[in-house]
């Protein structure tokens, strides 16, 4: 169980993970996620299950490294195991036959917005993606959102590829050309999701965001993800992760996952410290042997 069958580069820093989990497999819906650990000593990180194959018995998880967690993943090779990976959690995405449908997916969110995505086209709706990435070589998943969509809108920061722009600019034109769609995800950075929401609110277009804030124990004992939605407290990894985005306070969302930023950034650095340790310390042979390679 949990070995890690495939580990694909997908973009800088951005891998893709096949892992032999059955029962997971078996279960998981649009939306909810797992926490993995990876050995006894590691921490817990939750990671959304970008896509699953019953007759595998395996999930799909798309993760960017980050932090020491992440980049220590990115490391492991296939017929590695993972200590634990716990799930289905998570409520899953609310589905049914909008309409018309638009997805927005930013960065390492698109991962997120695939099963949502897949899921909403299975159930009639007409789905229409919108892709965003800082530059080409960082946009993700394109083929496998091709498929899962009627039709995919692409933009990039720089322009490298398809429209120059932010997704809320292909969000406004979108709404300008063809009017207002019957619904609309999106899921990605925190900015992206806050400016999408204040553009949908303006129109009122129900809006979902999927909500990925500090989270330890996916059961909602720890309190490290609460977000308040509606002038009330909820918890992403038992109320969401998705929740009505014209409710979300996104300004104390913002400062909460700023919160251990700077624990973060010191664990960083003394796992990169070790790991300098780790090679200087190697035999000569080794080192030449691994520059070969």
């Amino acid at each position: 169980m949990n070995e890690i069958l495939e580990n694909e580069v997908l973009a800088e820093s951005v891998n893709r993970y096949l892992i032999y989990s059955p029962k997971i497999a078996q279960r998981r819906k649009a939306g909810q996620f797992v926490i993995v650990r990876i050995d006894e000593r590691g921490e817990r990180i939750p990671l959304t299950i970008a896509d699953a194959d019953v007759e595998r018995g395996t999930i799909t998880l798309v993760v960017q490294a980050v932090g020491k967690t992440t980049t220590r993943m990115a490391s492991l090779r296939p017929g590695d195991r993972l200590l634990d990976v716990v799930g289905p959690l998570g409520a899953p995405t609310h589905i049914a036959n909008f309409g018309t449908v638009l997805v927005i997916g930013g960065g390492i969110g698109i991962a997120v917005a695939h099963p949502i995505a897949q899921a909403l086209q299975k159930t009639g709706n007409k789905v229409i993606s919108i892709l965003g990435a800082r530059t080409r070589d960082l946009l993700i998943m394109e083929h496998e959102m091709g498929l899962v969509s009627d039709e995919v809108l692409i933009c990039t920061d720089d322009g490298s590829y398809c429209k120059k722009g932010l997704v809320t600019n292909l969000l406004a034109d979108f709404i300008a050309a063809r009017g207002k769609p019957d619904h609309v995800f999106a899921i990605g950075p925190v900015p992206m999701m806050k400016y999408v929401c204040k553009l949908t609110k303006e129109h009122g277009i129900p809006t979902t965001v999927s909500l990925n804030p500090i989270m330890v124990d996916g059961t909602g004992m720890c309190g490290g993800c609460r977000v308040t939605v509606g002038g009330k407290t909820k918890f992403a990894c038992v109320d969401g992760p998705d929740f009505d985005g014209l409710l979300v306070d996104f300004e104390e969302l913002t400062q909460r996952q700023a919160f251990y930023r700077e624990q973060e950034r010191e664990a960083m650095e003394r796992f990169q410290h070790e790991c300098q340790l780790q090679r200087d310390l190697l035999p000569e042979s080794q080192t030449s042997s691994r520059r070969q390679v």
